[in-house]
């Protein structure tokens, strides 16, 4: 039975599959209104959509092509057998995709298939659409990146502290200083009012530090910070380090602005898409990842190892650490075994050569007995690196192709890894 549980860490590899899935699914047309979408809120109970369900397989009935009619009823039949599965939603609930789906051998060829998704952020809306393409949108909106960045916004006079989580930013608290102007006079009485004045501000940046831990440690669970405002005033924040640790390490840009305060943080959050700081910050994780195998690879200590067939053996053998693919990987992987005798081999082959690889196996005779009756087993590559680390705990990480870093990686073969241990020449 399915896992009503929706816990499990989203990592690289899940949300690689489930692009993947999404980018296939967004391709796939029906002849007519028969491909089947819906979306379970965590809180729904299943005989509801069920009972939903049924009625429109009566509704169903009144289609007046027999093909586009017998695809939907089809389609809304293998839905309800999944759902029959399950007690309760899993804890972020459910989305199903079911349908006629094309052979391209024609009409009337078309495969009813169903894909069955645990999300990765709770499901927020009851959905059924019978349509001519699957409903996508709603999930894919999950994917995007949503963690929690603070902002400070800061000068002598006031201070502004926000939050951006995806394309939702706030500012959440406003804090003025106190502090006096410069003094223009000169003499004993212009470096005691300097002296007061660094008081002054001292306390004032005690102050926001404290603030910032409230709120950004306390209250949220911030991943980065970016700290802005006019002239020199945020330089001398960080530089001070007022800031709680946690913050003052996770800073991942400074800006120069016009504002500070509320409007200081508004010019920040524009900044920031203007600039594209996010997304070298979602990068970041990438980064540490590529930076320590590259050092590994020149380190010249043997730990660091790179391209297809030395990565799968020693991922087989069981002495990978961590494996990194970059997302343009292709591949799938083939087991083959020879009826006659259970001769078996294995082959890794570009899916576009896929169909050719397969001819030439199942026209080529066994080596062993001379047979040519084969059974091939095929699956995507990500899937068999998934399968072997999880039975060594190697850690397998997917990463962007697009940037300087997934170039590099794609440089060595597209794969690479860390072992354990250095192996025997």
């Amino acid at each position: 039975m399915p896992q009503a549980s929706g816990e499990e860490k989203w990592d690289s590899v899940k949300k690689y599959k489930l692009t993947k899935m999404l980018n296939d699914l967004s391709k796939i047309s029906g002849h007519g209104t028969e491909l089947v979408s819906v979306y379970i809120p965590p809180k729904r109970p299943i005989h509801d959509v069920l009972g939903q369900l049924r009625n429109e397989a009566g509704t169903a009935t009144n289609i007046k092509s027999d093909l586009t009619r017998n695809h939907v009823q089809d389609a809304l039949n293998k839905t309800m057998e999944q759902l029959k599965l399950y007690k309760e939603p899993p804890e972020n609930g459910l989305v199903i995709f079911c349908g006629a789906i094309p052979t391209g051998k024609g009409i009337g060829t078309e495969k009813i298939e169903i894909y069955t998704i645990v999300p990765p952020k709770p499901v927020q809306i009851n959905l059924y659409r019978c349509d001519d393409h699957f409903w996508i949108d709603h999930i894919k909106e999950m994917l995007k990146d949503d963690r929690t960045i603070a902002i400070i916004s800061i000068d002598t006079q006031e201070a502004g502290l926000g939050i951006l989580t995806g394309d939702r930013w706030e500012t959440v608290e406003t804090l003025t200083s106190g502090v006096s102007g410069k003094h223009r006079q000169g003499g004993q009485s212009a470096r005691r009012f300097e002296r007061l004045r660094d008081n002054e501000l001292n306390e004032y940046y005690h102050r926001v530090a404290d603030y910032a831990q409230k709120i950004f440690i306390d209250q949220y669970t911030v991943k980065g910070l970016i700290v802005g405002g006019p002239g020199p005033t945020k330089d001398t924040f960080l530089r001070e380090e007022y800031l709680d640790y946690r913050l003052q390490n996770n800073v991942i840009a400074t800006l120069d602005t016009s504002y500070s305060g509320d409007e200081g943080v508004r010019e920040i959050i524009e900044k920031v898409n203007d600039q594209g700081i996010m997304t070298e910050f979602r990068s970041l994780e990438e980064k540490k990842i590529v930076k320590k195998f590259m050092s590994e690879i020149f380190s010249g200590k043997g730990l660091g190892v790179y391209g297809l067939n030395d990565v799968v053996n020693y991922l087989k053998s069981g002495i990978t650490d961590s494996i990194i693919v970059t997302d343009n990987v292709d591949l799938v992987f083939l087991e083959v075994a020879c009826n006659k005798c259970n001769n078996k081999f294995e082959r890794i082959v570009e899916r576009d050569q896929l169909v050719d690889l397969k001819q030439s196996i199942l026209s080529t005779p066994c080596k062993n007995c001379n047979g040519i009756d084969f059974s091939i087993n095929e699956k995507d590559f990500i899937d068999f690196l998934e399968e072997y680390a999880s039975l060594s705990g190697t850690k397998l990480d997917i990463i962007s192709s697009k940037t300087e870093e997934g170039a590099q990686i794609e440089s060595l073969g597209k794969i690479g890894a860390l072992l354990r241990f250095k192996p025997m020449s």
